[in-house]
């Protein structure tokens, strides 16, 4: 994801100076209150109690690190978790206003490496699944400690992205520099499931594709989708094999994806050139950019609220928002950089 990130940074657009805003990397959006909205930017962690109308800076305590990774715990939602590039995970208590370093376990990931994502078991939300540039980290109490789990995932390093089955969360994916691999015990041992999805020509090369997003159809658990940074690809036999979609798409990186909540085979995908939404299961698609003044989008997300409520983050010109699955966005208030 270094790379991911590196290269969207490349793609940055010149936008009208009072316009210009910092990139956006993560948006976190309260499971229960939708006035509660954590972002992410290069330089600082933002919270909004009011819908995006004022914005705090929650950077306190926290070392320099840039946040790549945000989640907050939905049995306790003051409980906020933020992984960072180059200082491991920081957890906060009390919404963001004060961190704590939790980096017992990740010595090897606290000094160069990034934490790229998290993933929360449904069922004990102190169950956590890290997913980093030095591999997949798990902790069972909350963060106090880390352990490493690549058993099985000896070729590849440099873990981007976690998907688990709803239905059944002892089954994992895990989305790398180098394809997918799946995990049927919590990632107790992980197996290479890259049929179709790794050309043989890249199979030995270092960087034969990096999965940006791997998610689980919640309707049909033995769907997947992985996004990558060379294209789209979908698998309906739990990652036994692998078919390319998406080939109309004129931008092939991938950046960011969501599948709707409420509605079957719907699917948003982010990237250079904005948004685009499939209703088919990734058959067919639209672009869905009314109203962005820049389309460089990194991040989206839907509200656990409001299903027809998004908000997608921006590589400049800030956070804009939908009321209508993204049929229109609007810009919202800009992020004030005060301390």
């Amino acid at each position: 994801m270094t790379h991911a990130l590196a290269l969207l940074l490349l793609f940055s657009v010149t936008l009208l100076g009072c316009n210009r805003s910092d990139p956006i990397v993560v948006l976190q959006l309260h499971p229960n209150n939708p006035d509660i909205i954590y972002v992410a930017t290069n330089d600082y962690i933002y919270k909004t109690r009011d819908g995006g109308q004022t914005w705090t800076n929650l950077s306190k305590g926290m070392s320099h690190s840039r946040v790549i990774a945000m989640a907050i715990d939905p049995a306790y939602p003051a409980t906020v978790y933020a992984g960072t590039k180059g200082d491991a995970v920081y957890k906060s208590h009390d919404g963001g206003q004060r961190w704590a370093s939790m980096g017992s376990g990740l010595d090897d990931v606290t000094i160069t490496s990034v934490v790229n994502q998290f993933l929360l078991d449904p069922a004990d939300s102190r169950h956590i699944f890290l997913a980093t540039t030095m591999g997949v980290f798990e902790t069972k109490n909350g963060g106090e400690h880390w352990a490493k789990k690549m058993d099985g995932m000896k070729e590849v390093l440099m873990v981007v992205t976690l998907g688990m089955d709803p239905t059944r969360p002892s089954i994992l994916y895990a989305g790398t520099s180098g394809g997918v691999y799946k995990s049927i015990d919590q990632a107790g041992h992980w197996e290479k499931v890259n049929n179709g999805l790794v050309p043989p020509d890249m199979v030995k090369t270092s960087r034969a594709l990096n999965v940006t997003s791997i998610l689980v159809d919640p309707y049909e658990p033995d769907t997947v989708y992985a996004a990558t940074l060379a294209g789209l690809y979908k698998s309906t036999d739990a990652a036994k094999s692998w078919k390319r979609i998406g080939e109309s798409l004129t931008d092939q990186m991938i950046i960011a994806m969501v599948l709707d909540r409420m509605r079957r085979g719907v699917i948003y995908i982010t990237g250079r050139d904005g948004v685009h939404r499939s209703e088919d299961g990734g058959a067919t698609w639209k672009v869905i950019n009314s109203g962005f003044t820049t389309t460089n989008i990194r991040t989206i997300a839907q509200s656990a609220t409001d299903p027809k409520l998004f908000y997608a983050g921006s590589n400049g010109s800030g956070l804009y928002r939908s009321k209508d699955v993204g049929e229109t966005w609007e810009p919202m208030p800009p992020l004030h950089s005060g301390n």
